[in-house]
């Protein structure tokens, strides 16, 4: 049994429809897509995308208070993930690197800050955008 099988029909509505989509998606966007599906209240959504989130399947894009789903497969493991934001197109590409990972906790560490979680967010704009604007 994978993790993915362990979610509920809420939570696997609301994975599939982030998947499905080309740029991150609000709460209340969710929702609105999930109504044929039987979602009724925003509570619905929010509980299903804190597990996601919790469970590592999404992730919460703090700039734009939208979701994406996880680009990388579920078994993996980073602390730390960074995201690139087109402005123009709203691609987001997300990125890990575990030497990055490393060197980064290594320096929250040592500074004795206790952190809970890391969001590096870049904003600006992608190489199809920059090309078509050319």
């Amino acid at each position: 049994m994978t993790a993915r099988d362990a979610l509920t029909k809420n939570q696997l509505c609301v994975l599939e429809k982030l998947e499905a989509s080309s740029g991150p998606l609000s709460a209340y966007t969710l929702l609105d897509q999930l109504r044929e599906r039987g979602f009724r209240a925003p509570l619905q959504v929010y509980r299903a995308l804190d597990t996601l989130v919790k469970s590592g399947f999404v992730h919460r894009l703090e700039s734009l208070n939208s979701f994406v789903a996880c680009a990388e497969p579920h078994d993996h493991s980073h602390s730390m993930t960074a995201f690139a934001i087109c402005d123009n197109c709203g691609q987001v590409t997300e990125m890990s690197d575990h030497d990055v990972d490393h060197r980064l906790d290594e320096w929250v560490r040592s500074t004795g800050f206790a952190a809970k979680k890391a969001v590096i967010e870049f904003r600006g704009v992608c190489a199809k955008c920059r090309a078509e604007a050319a």
